[in-house]
């Protein structure tokens, strides 16, 4: 069963690193516009999938609470600090800090269920991290580029952290749908009080957010609270490493340039952090209870709940679907 959650894991890295070229077609559109849309569209579709059978579970007041602060730092702050951090450092130098995310989860994510970070899977994330960073390299920054960036990570751990206790009553449609849909409000009132305007995208504009909105944010998401769901979030966090891995993989088959050494070897320590993590979870699910839980469903079953095993990065310099 852990290889199904790793699936999801992976495939949700493999759409945000893919995310990056497609994400170029927007660098022109008004960033907080754009994620309005992206969000608006993404929220619509999640809650179609909602209405497709199965129970109506609304979130309580409490969980409602949550899920704002989901939005509100790990959608909406997230972005509004990486455009910030990018006015004041490269690409490469965030992607490097925010890379640190799959070492901040397998810390937090244990702490928050009261238990012991595993020391292997404390290992193997030290490892992916300093894999990511060989492939994501070094660049251009000041000091308020890399508390920007610090910022972005700690939004970035928040999207899971936060998200983890509301899966098992909610499921992962349900805690995608609900986030993503008070995300809109939220960014359209810091585009009240800007200078952004909306404006009508472009065709290409048009196709990278419809895009974004029905693949990374749909799908990814969907796909990657599943992966938490089943993994735990310092589990599902280890694969994190392999966004910057699918990045350097698509834009070396999208601008035919080869990576160098160092890329290479980081992509080597990625996969030797995670085969260690694989490791910890294939031990773990042999010395569990053979007497299990509910009976899994499939993650395209709309309102499936983490109990049953319902399956979740915006473009950008992101190592998590935000």
């Amino acid at each position: 069963m852990s290889r199904r959650y790793s699936a999801y894991c992976v495939l949700t890295c493999a759409i945000l690193g893919g995310s990056f070229t497609v994400s170029r077609s927007i660098v022109d559109y008004p960033i907080l516009s754009g994620q309005a849309l992206r969000y608006a569209l993404a929220a619509l579709a999640l809650f179609a999938l909602t209405l497709r059978g199965g129970p109506r579970i609304r979130p309580t007041g409490r969980e409602l609470a949550r899920l704002a602060l989901v939005a509100a730092t790990g959608l909406v702050a997230f972005n509004v600090l990486l455009l910030f951090a990018l006015r004041h450092a490269d690409p490469a130098v965030i992607a490097t800090i925010v890379g640190a995310s799959p070492l901040l989860l397998a810390l937090l994510g244990p702490l928050q269920q009261r238990r012991r970070p595993a020391p292997r899977l404390l290992a193997a994330a030290v490892v992916v991290v300093a894999g990511a960073a060989l492939v994501s390299g070094y660049g251009r920054h000041d000091l308020a580029g890399l508390a920007a960036a610090a910022g972005v990570l700690c939004c970035e751990a928040a999207f899971s952290l936060l998200a983890a206790p509301l899966l098992p009553r909610l499921g992962a449609v349900r805690v995608s749908a609900w986030s993503t849909a008070l995300a809109v409000p939220m960014l359209l009132g810091l585009l009240a009080l800007g200078t952004e305007r909306l404006r009508v995208p472009i065709a290409r504009e048009a196709a990278a957010l419809v895009f974004l909105g029905l693949v990374l944010t749909v799908v990814a998401f969907v796909c990657w609270y599943t992966g938490v769901a089943g993994l735990g979030v310092d589990r599902a966090g280890v694969y994190l490493a392999l966004v910057p891995v699918f990045a350097l993989l698509t834009t070396a088959v999208v601008d035919r340039a080869g990576p160098g050494p160092a890329k290479l070897g980081g992509v080597l320590l990625v996969g030797a952090g995670l085969a260690l993590a694989a490791r910890r979870v294939k031990q773990d699910a042999w010395n569990a209870p053979r007497s299990s839980s509910a009976p899994v469903a499939s993650p395209v079953s709309p309102g499936n709940s983490a109990s049953s095993s319902d399956c979740t990065t915006g473009a950008s310099t992101s190592a998590a679907p935000t």
